[in-house]
């Protein structure tokens, strides 16, 4: 890509390698552009300009620093997918040869440029050059179209993202293998009890008919519970080891855990009526163990036999308005916590300070 003057007159132009197509009877150009020319001749709506009169949502700035990081981490191993653009004036395309599709795309630089999908990506380059200076030699694709108007870049902002579908917490797990956490819910998915052979790898819940009982974003999601670890946080090897150990102990605990293993009760009918058969269920044991686990070993023992004890049966009134809202088993975070405050009353723990407020509030109900 370069910059410089064609023609006649005064006119500056940037010039793109490119590839010519046509989709919907119009012309499209398919090019790459250095990353350091990203912020310059891209632009977006600004922020104060009705939606009606904009062809894109408004810039969320909250996403802009993970992204921005994401390229400052990851110099040598990152992806970020075509920026798409329209141009508010006609273009040139000089073919490399008659009739190829192959050529140079000529840009007036007096033209305005649109982002209708990428704006993010746009400004999370813009900051991360600056930190790391040396990704102004990379290059982004981007396609430009032609601009037909206000309404038509809505309509093409709107056909962009209604297919996009964002993959379920589970597979995005599956596949990421830059985070710890992911790794070591894979890990116990894949080779530990009580999740090996049980855990939904992909969808983000597991259906009504599965011969799953977990999900595999539900393991990542106990695991952080169990040491108080933030989305961001990774773990160390002893953390990894005793992240296995509790898992594999607490199975010789939770009987129903065992019987499916042993095929001495459905899948189906264990969902249906135990919380441990839930995300809910293993957040809840993950809080308590964490508190379990800072026991000396001796302790440690009685409070596992303790959770034998335990009814784990939704229909058990102990569970109603903590892990159970009328009727249905309950996420949210409060009905996690104040699951896990029963679980430590029926195994001898002491609460906490916090807890012992947020028990007080749940009595009052």
């Amino acid at each position: 890509m370069s910059e410089h003057k064609i023609k006649s007159g005064n006119t500056y132009y940037y010039s793109f390698p490119a590839v010519k197509g046509i989709q919907a009877g119009r012309p499209f150009f398919t090019a790459t552009c250095p990353l350091r020319l990203v912020p310059k001749i891209f632009n977006y709506d600004e922020e104060e300009v009705p939606a009606e009169l904009r062809a894109q949502r408004t810039l969320n700035k909250a996403r802009i620093p993970e992204m921005a990081r994401y390229l400052v981490d990851y110099p040598n191993d990152y992806i970020f997918s075509a920026i798409t653009a329209s141009v508010s004036e006609d273009v040139e395309f000089s073919e490399l040869e008659s009739g190829s599709n192959l050529g140079t795309l000529h840009i007036s630089m007096d033209a305005s440029i649109l982002i209708n999908d990428g704006q993010h990506r746009r400004a999370a380059i813009e900051e991360a050059i600056r930190e790391r200076p040396e990704l102004c030699q990379e290059n982004i694709a981007v396609l430009f179209f032609i601009d037909e108007g206000l309404k038509k870049s809505q309509q093409m902002f709107a056909d962009l993202n209604k297919f996009a579908v964002r993959p379920s917490a589970s597979i995005s797990t599956l596949y990421d293998h830059r985070d710890q956490a992911a790794g070591l819910a894979r890990n116990l998915a894949l080779s530990q009890k009580p999740f090996v052979k049980f855990t939904e790898l992909e969808r983000p819940s597991v259906s009504v008919n599965s011969n799953k009982v977990f999900t595999l974003s539900a393991i990542k999601s106990a695991n952080k519970a169990l040491f108080g670890k933030g989305s961001k946080k990774g773990y160390s090897p002893e953390e990894e080891e005793l992240a296995k150990s509790f898992w594999l102990k607490l199975y010789d605990f939770i009987p129903e855990w065992r019987l499916i293993h042993e095929n001495e009760m459905s899948v189906r009918d264990f969902r249906r009526d135990f919380i441990t058969a839930h995300g809910i269920g293993l957040q809840s044991l993950a809080m308590a163990g964490r508190e379990i686990l800072a026991k000396p070993e001796s302790e440690q023992r009685v409070l596992y036999n303790a959770l034998k004890a335990i009814d784990w049966r939704k229909s058990n009134d102990q569970w109603r308005n903590r892990a159970m809202q009328h009727g249905r088993l309950s996420k949210a975070h409060s009905n996690i916590l104040l699951t896990s405050i029963e679980i430590k009353r029926q195994i001898g723990l002491a609460l906490t300070e916090s807890e012992l407020t947020k028990e007080k509030e749940f009595l009052k109900l």
